[in-house]
């Protein structure tokens, strides 16, 4: 996939100065994931949203001026409230053995649990295109990995 400094110069958000830091925006967010070629959709919530296997990825903007970047997967799998002891134990596993992402149990109301994991940068000072990309390609392609290893445990 052609990364984002491959597109032409007048179609890129930073107008060709890929080294220009930028303050994290919705439409850098777009942009940058539009450059991969990527699928987004803003969700009811107003949050951007992919999905890569089945498995959902929320791509948020937090902190008081938007400025953290939150990649965060969702595993398509959803387990049983009894399970969520394995799945501690994946949990833990997971983080002791990799860096990205950070993975944790979510229980949901219905009594279901999932496997989620996070890529969180705070980028206060701004980011590059470049910097972008790579921030993405990291929370979706260790996502994914992650998220795969969560459906073995259902086999």
């Amino acid at each position: 996939m052609p990364v984002p400094d491959a597109v032409d110069a007048a179609d890129r958000p930073d107008g060709g100065r890929s080294e220009r830091l930028r303050p994290l925006t919705e439409e850098l967010l777009g942009s940058v994931l539009g450059g991969r070629g990527h699928t987004c959709y803003t969700d009811p919530d107003g949050d951007l949203v992919g999905s890569w296997d089945g498995n959902l990825f929320y791509f948020l903007r937090l902190g008081e001026a938007g400025e953290v970047l939150q990649v965060r997967a969702m595993a398509a799998s959803r387990f049983s409230v009894d399970d969520v002891p394995a799945l501690y134990a994946f949990c833990n596993a997971w983080n002791r053995d990799r860096l990205w992402p950070k993975a944790f149990v979510q229980v949901n109301d219905d009594g279901s649990a999932r496997v989620c994991g996070e890529v969180v940068t705070d980028l206060e000072r701004g980011v590059t295109v470049r910097q972008l990309d790579q921030l993405l390609d990291c929370g979706i392609s260790t996502g994914r990995q992650m998220c795969a290893a969560v459906a073995e445990l259902r086999r």
